[in-house]
């Protein structure tokens, strides 16, 4: 099966991945990519002991070399970023093959400059873009937290944002 499910969230590996989705979305392991969190021993482990799936924490560089073993694989992995200018890279520019065409958006913390779009969803400006690139690659994309939560879309979003 391969790739199963891909999200963007600022915190990466949690409850709500490891409980809930991973329950809508049966899966084998999680494959994390972020630079700082592969880099960092403390963050590295918090981020696998959240987890009781077989998990990954690699940098977007150790992704891309083992990109194609993950994408051939017969068990069923997450891949997760944090942010969606990552996975744009990851989807659109190395055109990463997936087994779904919906991209699920988790937490996306309120920083300065951000525009609101769901519960815990706020979004800057370049990653507008970033989600406007993976639409027009042909994904859905889905702003929402766990599963029974209400979930907004980015088609029907995306022309006030890309307006702003």
């Amino acid at each position: 099966m391969a790739i199963s499910f891909i999200r963007c969230d600022d915190r990466i590996i949690h409850g709500q991945i490891v409980v809930r989705w991973s329950t809508e979305f049966p899966c084998d392991g999680i494959i994390a990519v972020n630079d700082k969190a592969a880099t960092n021993d403390v963050i590295k482990s918090a981020l696998k002991s959240a987890s009781n799936k077989k998990t990954f924490i690699w940098t977007y560089d150790q992704f891309l070399t083992k990109m194609e073993e993950a994408v051939k694989s017969e068990k069923n992995y997450f891949v997760i970023t944090k942010e969606p200018i990552t996975m744009a890279k990851l989807l659109v520019d190395n055109k990463m093959k997936v087994n779904v065409n919906t991209l699920n958006i988790g937490p996306q913390s309120a920083r300065e400059g951000t525009f609101n779009v769901n519960k815990n969803a706020d979004i800057t400006k370049e990653e507008i873009q970033a989600y406007e690139r993976i639409h027009q690659a042909g994904y859905k994309i889905n702003f929402q937290l766990v599963p029974d939560f209400s979930k907004v879309e980015w088609k029907d979003v995306r022309e006030k944002l890309l307006a702003l």
